[in-house]
This record gives C-alpha cells, sequence and structure tokens, in this order.
C-alpha cells in the first residue's frame, strides 16, 4: 500500500507563522524583528478604524507602505472590529465583507484570510464568513501543540506570545525529530504564534518577541510562511490526484508540491504528472 505525506517546500518538515491584529502603529518595530530574523506572518486589519492621521491605529498610506513588499499578509479582523457571534447576521456579514472590500481595494491583492475580533464566533459566523469567500481564520483559542488544523476556518493558533511557556513549546518544537522507523507516519509541525504589537509596549517586553524570534528565526530547517501561503501550500497537497494503483501522482494546482512516498523524496511540480518507484 502507498502512503504518501506532505512535506513543506524544500522538504522541509516544520514550519513557522505569525498572526498580530488591529493594525496598529506598533506593527513597524515587529515587522523589523521579524525581517531580522527570517520570520513572516499575517497581520488582521480593521479598515473601518484606519484614521486620518497617525495615531493608535496607522492611516492607511501607513499601512500600504508597511505592508506591501514586507513578504507579509494582509487579512480580514472585521471593518469595526465587532463580536461577530453577538450581531445581527447582516451586520457580521457586512462587517467581514466590506473589510474584505476596503483590504483588497487598498492593497491590490486577494483577501482570502482573517482573525477573529475578540476571538467571537459560532457556526453562523463560520457560515458568512464562507459566504463572503473567506478561506481560513484564527481563533484565540491556543492549543499549545504543532499540530496542522482541521478546520481552516476555526483555526487555533499554537499559542500567544504572553504564555508563560512560550519559551519552553519553542525548545519543545525545535527538538521535535520524526522517529525514522516511523518516517512514513511523520506528520509536519507548525508553531503558529498570535497576538498584538502594542502589548510588548503595554507591557514594557519588547524582548519577549526578540527573543522568541531569535531562537526560532533563520533556521534551514523551518519553512517562515504567512498563514495564507501555509493554507495554499497545504490544500494544493490535498489537490494531488492520483491513479488507481497509486503509481501516479498528478498536481493540478499552481503550486510545487513536495512529498515522502514509499521512503523517498518527490517533488510535483504544477500542472505534472511524475511515476512513484
Amino acid at each position: 500500500m502507498i502512503r504518501s505525506q506532505m512535506r513543506f517546500p524544500g522538504f522541509k518538515r516544520k514550519a513557522v507563522t505569525l498572526s498580530y491584529d488591529d493594525g496598529v502603529a506598533q506593527d513597524k518595530r515587529l515587522v523589523q524583528i521579524m525581517q531580522k530574523n527570517g520570520l513572516k506572518g499575517t497581520f488582521n486589519i480593521n479598515s473601518g478604524l484606519l484614521p486620518k492621521e497617525s495615531g493608535w491605529h496607522m492611516t492607511a498610506a501607513e499601512a500600504l507602505e508597511l505592508y506591501t513588499n514586507s513578504g507579509m499578509e494582509v487579512a480580514v479582523h472585521g471593518q469595526y472590529h465587532l463580536s461577530l457571534a453577538n450581531v445581527d447576521s447582516a451586520v457580521a456579514t457586512n462587517d467581514v465583507l466590506q473589510d474584505r472590500l476596503a483590504l483588497e481595494n487598498l492593497f491590490g491583492c486577494l483577501v482570502k484570510g482573517m482573525a477573529y475580533a475578540n476571538g467571537s464566533y459560532n457556526d453562523e459566523v463560520v457560515g458568512i464568513l464562507k459566504t463572503c469567500g473567506i478561506e481560513y481564520a484564527r481563533t484565540v483559542t491556543s492549543t499549545e501543540d504543532f499540530e496542522l488544523p482541521e478546520d481552516w476556518l476555526r483555526l487555533n493558533p499554537t499559542c500567544h506570545h504572553k504564555n508563560r511557556k512560550l519559551m519552553e513549546l519553542v525548545k519543545a518544537f525545535l527538538e521535535v525529530q520524526p522517529d525514522p522507523l516511523r518516517l512514513q507516519k511523520y506528520t509536519p509541525k507548525l508553531f503558529y504564534l498570535w497576538g498584538h504589537s502594542y502589548e510588548f509596549d503595554g507591557d514594557g517586553n519588547w524582548d519577549v518577541i526578540e527573543e522568541f524570534a531569535e531562537a526560532i528565526g533563520n533556521r534551514e530547517d523551518i519553512w517562515y510562511a504567512t498563514n495564507g501561503e501555509i493554507y495554499a501550500y497545504v490544500k494544493a497537497f490535498d489537490s494531488l490526484r492520483w491513479s488507481a494503483d497509486g503509481k501516479l501522482v498528478h498536481n493540478p494546482s499552481g503550486t510545487d508540491v513536495c512529498i515522502f512516498c514509499n521512503k523517498k523524496e518527490y517533488l510535483v511540480k504544477s500542472g505534472t504528472t511524475i511515476k512513484i518507484d
């Protein structure tokens, strides 16, 4: 029986992503720290709260300058940061859709991701996100583990940066190694950190994110990606099509995919079919 396992780009077995909310001025310092250490992430913005003059939130012009060509992703956080599970469904739909429209118009790119403002969501809200074309959405529920999500619209992060076990979790993540005898059953690991950059000012602890970034960043064995890049890659793997005997695999997606199959590594390039030995 042929079994295949996904590997991240470059056949890496680990990935790291960050997710930070609200589009505040402190994101400027955070992006600098992330770029210095090779980290990438998603910044969730409330377009309706972007002011005309610099202040707590960045202006639209400041946000455009910061995030464009930074390697980071922008995503929905609700036009006005509403707790979606506590408002009328029409209001919730408008808050999500208007934010997506505004961000796509401002940044000139598709916006398919989101973080739930105040962590507020329920099954009805998840249905609203699907209607609005949102494909992945982060909660505020920490797992303290490194497993890939099973439900991308209920995307639970590893932890918040205030988690007292943060560096313990980093150490555990870096030390994860697959058992050579069970390599075929190894699943790729993801460290997903979230928070608000203004908290570093409020708590006077920028050293927390600096220590995290230095410990987990700039490593050759880790793929650093935005939320959207990880989602798209996993979906590309899921879209692989196999022959009846499992000896041929076709990649219909626009993304090259790395797999581990029959104790060998294979690169299935976009639009190609390869033979599995």
